[in-house]
């Protein structure tokens, strides 16, 4: 397997500029590299089969034909949804990460392609997006749903990707065209809409089109749309403003509510303005909403959004798991906010975060193979599901959506990955994220190459192995997870959820070890999520693990699984199994099936029947990232206790 490599002096999204407040700051695109184990089986499929697909089913769902028509070189009318430029943009910012990682001629001509489309069906005046301009919608009349900004900000951020990850200008030329008509047209200015988006991003697109360019009217118009919000604007449209996250200003808001999509993004934007402007009340603020999110409203998997109703966040601790939405694009809203907090923070559990989603509430998302998707991410799946929307899971993995938000978004994220993992200030290099490969840093002192040995989220050994090193003292950081109690650095024991530091001048073939423990773990809710009262939850390291029913015993059905909480788990790596994993295997039992002769569900409370086992046997687990690769099966993340 060839390591990828790229320049290493490319920057990565998402970083701050220079005058910014933030603690950490990321790494170029190339200081990082991933060269084996789990991230880099999918960074591969993802190169090799996902986004080649994507473009693909870009052409077949017709999103590449509505800017053929918009740019005068084909007839017909717009197809698809209102915001199908958004899937091209977040297809165009893939394939310039990927090209960053390591060129490709057909990666840079397939882009190139889509900018001259771009660049064509462009306005006069700066205005783009395809489907508006095809169906004659007056711009801006119902910003609530029309997402022009939306789109808008998505391709801000394919700009910035393409001109960071190939040198080429063209699509940033496009960008600053559509930015510069966006800061004449909104604002509090005479002749200027007071409006906003119904689907925040353009917020996050303003920012990184600042730093790119220096262009400040770009962050301030930023700010202006984070300030906005709460003010009664989508109300004054007809429109309900909580699931729009608008009903309360942003620096007043305690909590996160409304479209699970929306909210996050919102807040990873907000957080880019209040770190390029230094706002410290909007940043705290920031930090009391994600807090009640991870607190009150997030799965165990890190999966966001509790109701189908909406693709929305419920009231505090409703968490249902059969129902349970957690749309793939929420987690990776998700991961982008924590990795702003994280850069101005410096505090470890937003990495633990970062790694809770990435691993369990994004992968899940896409199939091993890399091309089949799911848009909704639940819990459970019953034995007798009923396959009532397109979206479900009982339907499986899709190749594509009619709604195709999330394919191209897992696209970009995984594309992106490896600037996820480390940042360095001054002379620290501090890692948050573990994968073999390798990390080249300039410290304060001089050059850091490490060479990075692990099985992990398999293994929890992580060797550090010096390849060069500074001329003078330097700082290794290391992330240790919150769930990570016993774990040691050289031996030495240190504390979880917490950075520990290990200072002095390294030599070229120096090795640092650490250790994570890797024990299966069973995890409990608050009593407040009922869903789940009297179960428990299979843990492994970062991983979240589930019953899927092909592993599980002949005639033990998954529904009807309990789980004896006195006996030891046991674990076993199956290199044969779904590409590779370990496997989690506790005690167990099966209660009885449903009674035919029951006239409803309910019995007295006194009846044993409702607890009493018919037989033991061992339950089965795998990664919870790694189901429904095997068709859509019965499956659940929480087990009721015998």
């Amino acid at each position: 397997m060839t390591t990828v490599t790229s320049s290493g002096t490319t920057r990565g999204p998402a970083e701050p500029s220079g005058d910014a407040r933030v603690l950490l700051r990321p790494l170029a695109v190339g200081q990082v590299t991933i060269d084996a184990g789990l991230w880099r089986r999918t960074a591969d499929v993802n190169r090799s089969a996902a986004i080649p697909e994507g473009l693909e089913q870009l052409e077949k769902a017709g999103n590449l034909r509505n800017l053929e028509i918009a740019a005068g070189k084909a007839e017909g009318e717009a197809i698809g949804p209102i915001f199908a430029d958004s899937d091209v943009h977040k297809w165009l910012e893939a394939a310039a990460w990927e090209y960053a990682r390591e060129p490709d001629q057909q990666l840079l001509n397939d882009q190139l392609r889509i900018t001259a489309l771009l660049a064509a069906a462009q306005a006069d005046d700066g205005y783009l997006d395809s489907v508006p301009m095809l169906r004659n919608v007056p711009r801006y009349s119902d910003l609530p749903w029309s997402h022009e900004l939306y789109c808008a900000g998505h391709l801000f951020q394919a700009a910035v990707a393409q001109v960071r990850g190939t040198g080429r200008r063209e699509l940033l030329d496009v960008a600053v065209r559509l930015a510069d008509h966006l800061v004449a047209t909104f604002g509090d200015g005479d002749g200027q809409l007071r409006e906003v988006d119904g689907h925040p991003v353009v917020e996050m697109g303003l920012v990184e089109l600042f730093r790119e360019t220096g262009t400040r009217a770009y962050l301030d118009l930023a700010r202006w749309f984070v300030e906005a919000r709460g003010t009664g604007i989508i109300e004054g449209h007809g429109k309900e403003p909580t699931y729009f996250s608008d009903r309360v200003p942003v620096r007043e808001a305690t909590t996160v509510e409304g479209h699970a999509v929306r909210a996050v993004y919102l807040g990873a934007g907000a957080a880019d303005v209040a770190i390029e402007t230094g706002d410290a009340e909007l940043l705290a603020a920031l930090d009391t909403q994600y807090r009640s999110m991870e607190r009150e409203k997030q799965y165990v998997t890190g999966g966001l959004g509790a109701r189908w109703e909406g693709e929305a966040f419920g009231d505090p601790y409703e968490l249902p798991t059969d129902r349970g939405y957690a749309e793939t694009c929420a987690a990776i809203g998700g991961v982008q906010w924590a990795w702003r907090m994280l850069l101005a923070t410096g505090e470890a559990r937003y990495a633990d975060q970062i790694e809770r989603m990435l691993y369990n509430g994004f992968l899940a998302g896409v199939s091993l193979g890399g091309t089949e998707y799911f848009y909704v991410n639940p819990l459970q799946l019953r034995s007798d599901a009923h396959a009532d929307e397109n979206r479900s899971p009982t339907h499986g993995r899709r190749t594509w959506f009619d709604c195709a938000c999330c394919p191209p978004n897992i696209m970009r994220t995984v594309s992106s990955l490896t600037g996820y993992l480390a940042t360095a200030d001054g002379p620290s290099l501090q890692l948050h994220q573990y994968a073999p490969g390798t990390i080249t840093v300039q410290l304060a002192g001089g050059t850091l190459r490490l060479r990075v040995e692990t099985r992990y989220p398999d293994e929890g050994r992580i060797a550090l192995h010096i390849e060069e090193a500074p001329d003078a003292e330097a700082t290794l950081a290391l992330r240790i997870p919150a769930w990570a109690d016993g774990a040691t650095l050289d031996g030495a024991s240190v504390a979880a959820g917490s950075y520990t530091r290990a200072t002095r001048r390294f030599a070229a073939g120096d090795t640092v070890v650490l250790d994570l423990p890797m024990t299966p773990r069973l995890t409990v809710a608050d009593p407040r999520v009922d869903a789940v009262r009297g179960s428990v939850a299979i843990e492994r390291g970062p991983l979240v693990y589930a019953l899927e029913q092909p592993d599980q015993e002949d005639g033990a059905i998954v529904d009807d699984l309990r789980i004896d909480v006195a006996a030891p788990l046991s674990d076993e790596f199956r290199p044969d199994l779904l590409g590779g994993v370990t496997v989690v295997r506790a005690r167990g039992a099966v209660a009885p099936g449903p009674d035919p002769d029951a006239v409803a569900p309910y019995g007295p409370a006194s009846s044993a029947s409702a607890t009493e086992a018919t037989r033991e046997v061992t339950l089965t687990a795998v990664p919870y990232y790694a189901w429904a690769n095997r068709g859509p099966q019965p499956m659940r993340v929480w087990v009721p206790v015998l």
